[in-house]
């Protein structure tokens, strides 16, 4: 009976780079990519693809036929990307590129290569910077990337305001937004958190020619307005008025400020603002039955004006790590009775 054989292996490298040598080569040749929005030219080997991938190996099957098909048009990829997919499909090796890795890591996704996307993943932890990391979160909330998105949240409570700064946070979708508004570690005091807020509501509003307040209506709510004084809240009503950030969206009765009832502010004990306008129209409503208005800033109103953070609510009231301390922070800590 004969033996089985024996495997044996030649180096590797050589092999590799004859395998390199044909990226991107129209000699031999039998398809022709144009990639992305500059339209260029890539050229490959169809068998070779569809070997080993299986997005390749539908995209390439025999509706194409023999010889040199028509240009594949694929003008969501970079080139840049799109070559580096081709190297790996190649040689099962990738050079990266700190600026492009996040395009190639969205390729390998949607191409469903695993390996290569662990590949990226790992080479994104690696090279995490403050010009980056948003760019890195935005993917990570668009593909569902777990893992990543919570490196890219910690380095970003890690360098709050650095990050705020940067292009990549005014072009972060909603929910990725909400991610960062919802932890209590963000370095970054509440009022700079406002005012990001409503630079990235501007840039919103801008692409998508939608008014400023109905960008901002999604993440608002994760705005914690009761940690702000009395005078800052004082301003921020008055420049919501101008150029609405904070949605007033009103059930029934509507709560006016004193100045639009002509009324005089009484003083709080740490600010002057209308204690008695704000509260009793609040409490009125309440006891009547009458329909409350949902309003954020009348909220963070009524925490000032009781002393007390709400303790069913929870974030609202709770300060972040790079919160500024007030002199009203000191009551927010007791619940409501």
């Amino acid at each position: 009976m004969e033996t089985p054989g024996l495997v044996v292996h030649g180096e590797a490298a050589p092999f590799s780079t004859a395998l390199r040598s044909l990226l991107n080569n129209p000699q031999y040749s039998d398809v022709c990519f144009v990639v992305g929005q500059e339209r260029q030219e890539v050229f490959a080997h169809r068998c070779l693809l569809a070997c080993r991938c299986n997005f390749f190996q539908r995209l390439l099957g025999p509706k194409l036929g023999s010889g040199m098909p028509s240009p594949v048009v694929l003008s969501t990829v970079p080139a840049e990307a799109f070559l580096a997919v081709l190297e790996f499909l190649y040689t099962n090796s990738v050079r990266l590129h700190r600026h492009s890795v996040l395009e190639v890591l969205t390729a390998a996704i949607e191409y469903g290569l695993e390996e290569l996307r662990e590949l990226c993943l790992e080479f994104v932890v690696k090279v995490l910077d403050v010009e980056l990391v948003c760019e890195a979160l935005q993917v990570a909330v668009t593909f569902g990337l777990g893992p990543l998105q919570e490196r890219c949240i910690a380095f970003i409570e890690a360098h709050s305001q650095e990050a705020l700064r940067t292009r990549g946070f005014l072009e972060l979708s909603a929910p990725a937004l909400l991610s960062l508004l919802r932890s209590d570690k963000l370095r970054v005091d509440e009022a700079e958190l406002v005012l990001a807020a409503r630079s990235w509501a501007r840039v919103g509003a801008a692409v998508l020619e939608r008014p400023v307040a109905e960008v901002a209506a999604p993440v608002v709510r994760e705005l914690r307005l009761a940690l702000l004084a009395p005078a800052e809240l004082s301003a921020l009503e008055e420049q919501n008025q101008r150029e609405p950030l904070i949605p007033v969206r009103t059930r029934g009765t509507k709560l006016r400020s004193a100045q639009q009832r002509g009324g005089k502010a009484r003083g709080w004990g740490w600010g002057a603002r209308p204690r008695v306008c704000r509260v009793s129209e609040y409490c009125r409503t309440a006891v009547t039955g009458l329909p409350l208005q949902v309003e954020q800033i009348v909220e963070a109103w009524k925490c000032h004006a009781l002393r007390r953070g709400d303790a069913a609510r929870g974030a609202p009231c709770r300060r972040r790590r790079g919160t500024l301390p007030r002199e009203h922070h000191c009551f927010l800590d007791l619940p409501f009775k």
